[in-house]
């Protein structure tokens, strides 16, 4: 296993600078410096985390054994699946590919990828550097439109996992379901940023830009709305647009701000912007407007205030655009939070450590950051998934060796075992014995 992930770590570096071009081609312009660190970095991050730590994850885990039935022993003893199932997306199309790769093979199974086909480029050289390295038996990428995806989808893994949106997630699980294949599904929704009254602004809008513009707000986790206080509402919008553009000054020309993936999904941002004009929303677009900025980038929209019921506030928004919501104090950012669907992401902003256990403490989400947006993903010794809605399962770390492994129960029995004084024919000796278990459990 040690030698696999060496393998990878070898293999991604060696295609580097291919898989950063091909990100780009991919995306019609992406940022260079956040392929590198977004999609190469974090995943060699996560097979050297996996190799690191593979001695200790790999060894039996001995559990206490109740006195009634010692001297027996008991223990987890972790085991290989068999073949996982991956199916990545095209917004981090190497680091969703090869993070959850690292934990299966760390856990001991063979490994079948398959990548986007918004990211064709990507997906054919992560093809050329897998056959390379390894052989097709034990990690192999299928590449293919949808069909091929739905078909992959429908093949009887050990374990299957998704990381994409959440109806493509509700398909996945019922294609999944005919095999009774196990899955893990890293899905979305709409990640709350909760700004609260003893919140530093300017700290909190830097952070809240930052998240909302990294990959140009094409991250899951990106903070999907926020919620400030009303009377500070007008405040933390124009911190936030200077925010914006202290990190991306020349949004129009720099190559640092991506492009959005595709002219439907464009499209598809820019209609959630003109429905919520349409319905009345302050609409304020910082940097170019938008019919002058070049073709693909979407310059960071703010949307005051928008109506509830327009799709901009129902549907994971997953671009540039940030609603900004004012409302009554905590307890209605709570109330707000909990009557939508559980998010994959929170994130709290301010000073006041018993105001954000209270929020921590009576809200549900996959995550948590506090006083800023995105790290903790990046954690490796924090699982990442969702809940509810916004995914089923984790992975990374010893979660992800966890997840891919099969932690079996082993009870190893002494010559000396009291249980077959259990055992029929029963007397009056069984009944006493019966009744010294009832006082030992």
């Amino acid at each position: 296993r040690q030698a696999r992930l060496n393998a990878l770590i070898a293999a991604l570096e060696e295609n580097e600078k291919r898989l950063i071009d091909a990100i780009n081609s991919d995306f019609g312009g992406r940022s260079g410096t956040e392929s590198l660190l977004a999609d190469i970095v974090v995943s060699i991050a996560a097979v050297k985390d996996a190799r690191r730590n593979l001695g200790k994850w790999m060894k039996k885990r001995s559990v206490p054994t109740p006195l009634h039935m010692l001297p027996a022993s008991s223990a987890l003893e972790p085991q290989p699946l068999g073949v996982i199932g991956i199916i990545s997306p095209w917004n981090y199309p190497v680091q969703l590919a090869m993070s959850p790769t690292s934990a299966a093979l760390a856990a001991g199974n063979r490994v079948m990828i398959k990548p986007s086909e918004l990211t064709p480029a990507t997906s054919e050289v992560m093809r050329e550097m897998i056959s390379k390295t390894f052989d097709e038996d034990q990690v192999a990428v299928i590449t293919g439109a949808v069909e091929v995806g739905q078909a992959f989808a429908e093949t009887p893994f050990d374990h299957l996992l998704f990381t994409g949106s959440t109806p493509v997630g509700r398909k996945v699980a019922m294609a999944a379901a005919q095999h009774l294949t196990p899955v893990t599904l890293e899905l979305g929704g709409k990640s709350p940023a909760i700004i609260d009254q003893s919140a530093d602004i300017n700290r909190a809008a830097l952070s809240i830009a930052h998240g909302k513009m990294y990959n140009a707000g094409q991250t899951c986790i990106a903070p999907d709305y926020v919620l400030a206080p009303r009377d500070k509402v007008s405040d933390v919008a124009n911190a936030i647009a200077t925010s914006a553009r202290t990190l991306f000054p020349e949004i129009d020309t720099t190559e640092d701000y991506s492009a959005i993936i595709s002219e439907r999904h464009l499209a598809r941002l820019n209609g959630l912007i003109d429905d919520a004009r349409d319905a009345g929303a302050e609409i304020i677009e910082i940097g170019s407007s938008n019919a002058l900025t070049p073709k693909g980038k979407l310059p960071l929209t703010l949307v005051i205030n928008p109506p509830q019921e327009i799709p901009l506030m129902q549907e994971e928004i997953f671009g540039p655009v940030l609603p900004i919501l004012g409302v009554g104090g905590r307890e209605e950012a709570i109330e707000y939070v909990n009557r939508n669907d559980r998010p994959l992401a929170l994130y709290w902003f301010g000073d006041d450590t018993a105001a954000c256990d209270d929020v921590l403490s009576r809200t549900v989400s996959g995550g948590v950051t506090v006083n800023d947006t995105l790290w903790h993903v990046a954690q490796e010794n924090l699982p990442f998934g969702g809940v509810g809605p916004s995914g089923i399962g984790a992975y990374h770390g010893a979660a992800g060796f966890e997840t891919f492994s099969h932690m079996k129960p082993v009870f190893r029995q002494s010559r000396f075992a009291s249980s077959k004084m259990l055992y029929p024919p029963y007397t009056d000796k069984t009944a006493k014995m019966i009744g010294l278990f009832r006082k030992l459990i």
